[in-house]
């Protein structure tokens, strides 16, 4: 590995859905980066702006107000012409006209994929170009690494407003399906729905049928009802991703509360959190993650690292950790996106344990 020499430009770029902690972790790497003489510049708009040459000094006063702040300073937008053989020549030659000598992308899977399609991009004096990930996504849906970027302030702000709805649930005696974000992973349903004290979670992963879905939010609704002298109102937390829409959950339930509740005394509502769960200034553990993933991100740019992306510390770890932070540990481009999409598919021991360890927890903690 030939490392980056004193001078040379790195540019950070956030990609895909913001998450808090971007700017923590932009803040971190322009300052570790100065720190080893590299000049660190931003792209504005992920690849859309990487495309358009719309490299840009970073100033660091500004990113030390905008640390404590959630979204990204640099902004972030989907590009589908980037994802093409014509934008992604556009890049190599914006790559070579703003004389970059490395890459630092945050965001999820697609960014990542994005910055392994740069792979073998030569820069201006014929060197290879430097590029290291950083996962960043509040759906915690990218592989080889135990938190991305975002999760702990989504998790968090989940939990916070569900607390607020089980307080209107229980002086009306309502069931409530909140639904919050995860598209293809239910991570945040998963934990968020412990840390809640949902009575029933509703996620993809459990494969389970519309009819059976029906019946779980039934099932908890028959107990909570039966309880003598117990709470008579019941908290579902639903994962976008799952098929069933929340209306369509709705108006299913409610028909069979018609059918064994004649009476009509037990009412239904559905919140959607959406962006909600988004935004945000991040918690202290995003910012701390945020600031440990992006030193180690950019000292291995700096080694002379390639086609990586800095992970977390997780369960059964079969790498050797960054000699700069025990628990992180750099994982090849490939390996993050092959295993993450077995952990969107479920093809995935993680989604297992995942799975059989929220069912055995409903069981105790609902009794």
């Amino acid at each position: 590995m030939e490392p980056l020499r004193p001078g040379d430009r790195v540019a950070l770029l956030t990609s895909g859905g913001d998450a808090p902690g971007m700017n923590a972790a932009l803040r971190a790497a322009a300052k570790v980066g100065t720190a080893l003489g590299l000049e660190m510049l931003g792209v504005e708009e992920g690849y859309k702006g990487l495309m358009e040459g719309r490299v840009r000094a970073l100033g660091l006063r500004a990113l030390d107000e905008a640390a404590r702040r959630g979204g990204t300073l640099l902004g972030s937008a989907r590009s589908k012409r980037f994802m093409t053989a014509e934008g992604q020549a556009q890049a190599h030659e914006s790559i070579r006209a703003t004389r970059l000598s490395g890459l630092i992308v945050l965001g999820g899977n697609g960014s990542l994929a994005g910055a392994r399609s740069l792979h073998g991009t030569t820069c201006f004096d014929g060197r290879p170009l430097r590029i290291v990930g950083l996962p960043a996504s509040i759906d915690n849906d990218i592989a080889c690494t135990g938190m991305a970027l975002g999760v702990d302030t989504a998790m968090n702000t989940i939990v916070e407003a569900c607390d607020r709805i089980a307080d209107t649930a229980g002086s009306h005696q309502r069931t409530f399906i909140v639904e919050v974000m995860g598209r293809d992973c239910g991570y945040l349903a998963m934990v968020a729905g412990l840390a809640a004290q949902a009575d029933v979670v509703l996620f993809p992963e459990a494969g389970k049928a519309e009819s059976a879905v029906v019946e779980h939010v039934m099932s908890a609704i028959d107990s909570a009802y039966a309880r003598q002298g117990g709470r008579r109102h019941v908290l579902v937390i639903k994962s976008e991703g799952l098929k069933i829409e929340s209306n369509r959950l709705k108006q299913l339930v409610d028909e069979q509360l018609g059918q064994r509740y004649p009476e009509g005394h037990i009412d239904t509502r559905v919140t959607v959190l959406g962006h909600v769960v988004r935004g945000g200034s991040p918690t202290a553990f995003d910012r701390m993650l945020a600031t440990r993933l992006a030193n180690v991100a950019v000292r291995a740019l700096h080694a002379g690292e390639d086609q990586v992306m800095a992970g977390w510390s997780q369960p059964l770890q079969s790498r050797t950790p960054s000699p700069f932070d025990p628990h992180v540990t750099l994982w090849p481009l490939d390996d993050v996106l092959r295993e993450t999409g077995k952990l969107q598919s479920g093809d995935n021991s993680l989604v297992r344990w995942r799975v059989q360890a929220l069912s055995q927890a409903e069981k105790i903690l609902h009794q």
